[in-house]
């Protein structure tokens, strides 16, 4: 695999992704951006690719970096987000272009949508139905492969009944948790390698915890590039409190993927053994990827963000990808009034 590696959609073209793994130095020549693999990291001479920066949509920084305030200009003028993990695939931060698609009307309304409880407890609420109907829908595609799930499917839609019906964010909040908690206790089920699973997100005690905070991650990175191309402030949610240095509106959005695009790649990968324990490392009692198990993990991520579905209300074929956008863009459409927001729920 090339230490920069774009991403592949067979739907609707939106411009690409890269990854880059190795030490690097990214600069601006002439119209494109210059990566330059550095030779420490790599034991041979230095590699120098071009990516024409009408292609690229975004860049995820795996390794250490160099670059100058001059390519974040060149990058900010472009509308391209920069990504950083650390050693340990923690995400680390964003370079957040200046927001270009600047709409005052839009960001008036959300703000007061934020501010007007019963708005706002309307999309939160949404949010969680379609986050826990997404879960649900992974359990019963279990079960019907044999999977014994202990009932836990029917222990959250009765606790789904109760979420239209909560008065405040800290409620419904405490609904969710216990929804997560039915949804865990079957993956020991779902991946018949694990004896049992319990959700740890810091540090990760064992390969399954390690691998779903990855992909947490790096979803909600994409989120972020994706909230970019839209009119949304970033910073203002409705789920989760808005607060200083996190784009929390995409730790909403991400409540309704993280079941749909994470957890079903990952129970793949896993049983189809994609990846085993020998792409893992534990350093102090804590498990993170390998280099090697980062690649897999984000080839494979990758074919799945190109597979296409037919769109139910489009009546068109659009990549998992865009899903993320059309999502976006229903939030907008309640934001504004024009039509209540839906959260997507999965069919397949």
């Amino acid at each position: 695999m090339n230490s920069v590696m774009p991403e592949r959609n067979r739907g609707r073209r939106m411009n690409k992704t890269y990854y880059l793994f190795h030490a690097s130095e990214l600069e601006r020549s002439q119209n494109t951006i210059k990566v330059t693999l550095l030779a420490d990291e790599i034991g041979e001479k230095e590699r120098v690719r071009f990516l024409p920066v009408e292609q690229v949509e975004d860049i995820f920084v795996m390794n250490s970096l160099r670059l100058n305030s001059a390519f974040l200009d060149f990058m900010g003028k472009n509308g391209i987000a920069l990504h950083f993990f650390d050693y340990y695939e923690n995400y680390t931060g964003s370079f957040f272009p200046k927001i270009q698609l600047l709409s005052g009307k839009l960001h008036v309304e959300q703000a007061l949508a934020y501010h007007d409880l019963r708005r706002r407890m309307h999309i939160a609420r949404e949010l969680i139905m379609a986050g826990s109907f997404n879960m649900r829908r992974n359990l019963l595609y279990y079960k019907r492969r044999d999977v014994d799930t202990e009932g836990r499917e029917d222990d959250i839609q009765e606790l789904r009944k109760k979420i239209m019906d909560t008065k405040d964010i800290q409620e419904l909040m405490g609904i969710e948790g216990n929804i997560r908690q039915h949804y865990y206790s079957t993956f020991a089920g779902i991946i018949p390698s694990i004896d049992w699973f319990h959700r740890v997100k810091r540090p990760a005690t064992d390969p399954v915890n390690a691998l779903i905070s990855f992909g947490n991650a790096i979803l909600y990175s994409k989120i972020i590039t994706q909230v970019y191309h839209t009119q949304l402030l970033p910073t203002v949610s409705f789920l989760h409190e808005p607060g200083e240095r996190r784009f929390s509106l995409a730790l909403d959005i991400s409540e309704i993927f993280k079941p749909v695009f994470v957890d079903r790649l990952v129970f793949r990968m896993f049983n189809k053994r994609e990846l085993n324990e020998d792409d893992f490392e534990l350093v102090e009692d804590a498990y993170f990827l390998k280099d090697k198990g980062k690649k897999i993990f984000l080839n494979a991520w990758e074919e799945m963000m190109a597979t296409t579905i037919m769109h139910p209300r489009l009546k068109r074929k659009v990549s998992y990808l865009r899903l993320i956008r059309l999502e976006l863009y229903k939030l907008i459409k309640d934001i504004l009034q024009i039509e209540p927001y839906q959260g997507f729920k999965m069919r397949w």
